[in-house]
């Protein structure tokens, strides 16, 4: 099991539903809308290697609108 954090800066106003929009998408364990520099944390686990999951579940996020910009944090074991 691979896993990263994914924290997602939102247009304003948009933090609740981006999260619940993530939420949604296979792959993601759960997205909370945050305080601070960034608005959304998203956990995410994958069977295989992350790069290729991770990089799909990526841009799966960066389609939905309201998302300005992320920073991707793989997690070790």
């Amino acid at each position: 099991m691979h896993a990263a954090f994914m924290l997602i800066k939102t247009e304003l106003g948009e933090p609740f539903s981006v999260a619940e929009q993530i939420s949604e998408i296979h792959g993601v364990d759960f997205a909370h809308s945050v305080t601070g520099p960034y608005d959304v944390i998203a956990y995410i686990e994958t069977e295989d290697d992350l790069s290729g999951e991770l990089r799909e579940i990526a841009e799966e996020i960066h389609s939905i609108n309201g998302v300005f910009d992320t920073i991707t944090c793989i997690a070790a074991h």
